[in-house]
């Protein structure tokens, strides 16, 4: 399955086959005996996922709730989904060595640890890294990844200080046309 149109987990548990439903059962309960107070369980982008309801934070970026993390089957892997791993470096690094203390292969994308069957996964270190991050924790990391330095730079440039002029890419690909050296 690579996406699901399920509105509800149970509704997806059920489209599952038999034997994919009992790979994903025992990490869905992991997710949610250490799911802080705040996350809601929902279907999102066809995979069960936990996110940040609207009405607890509603300045996210695609005015979608702020995904925590997912899981999903997909067509050849399964895959649990920690953003906490792509943005927070040390975290992504605990979770490296959590596998490799568990003597386990991490196949991991940006936030996605993908495995082929509950043998791949150390539970333990799926369910730490899901405590790991409450509610406000994860919306201040949110705004602090947001304020890019190019934002930093525009919010300083609108509180007063000055700018230097560019010439324009027009002005500066004329003069190049026309073999000038710059000078006047």
């Amino acid at each position: 399955m690579a996406s699901s149109t399920a509105t509800t987990v149970a509704a997806y548990l059920d489209e599952l086959p038999l034997e994919r439903r009992a790979v994903l059962a025992p990490v869905l309960e992991v997710m949610r005996a250490h799911m802080p107070n705040g996350y809601r369980e929902s279907m999102s982008y066809g995979m069960i996922s936990y996110d940040i309801p609207l009405e607890r934070f509603p300045d996210t970026y695609n005015k979608h709730p702020l995904v925590y993390a997912a899981l999903a089957a997909q067509k050849n892997y399964y895959a649990v989904y920690l953003m906490c791993a792509y943005s927070e470096a040390p975290k992504a690094r605990e979770l490296k060595d959590a596998f490799a203390r568990a003597g386990k292969k991490l196949d991991m994308g940006k936030s996605c640890v993908r495995f082929k069957s509950l043998d791949d996964l150390p539970l333990d270190a799926i369910g730490a890294f899901v405590a790991s991050t409450s509610v406000d924790e994860f919306i201040a990391l949110y705004k602090a990844v947001r304020e890019t330095p190019t934002k930093a730079a525009h919010s300083a440039r609108a509180g007063g200080k000055s700018k230097r002029a560019k010439p324009s890419v027009s002005a500066t690909s004329a003069s190049k046309r026309a073999g000038s050296s710059g000078k006047r």
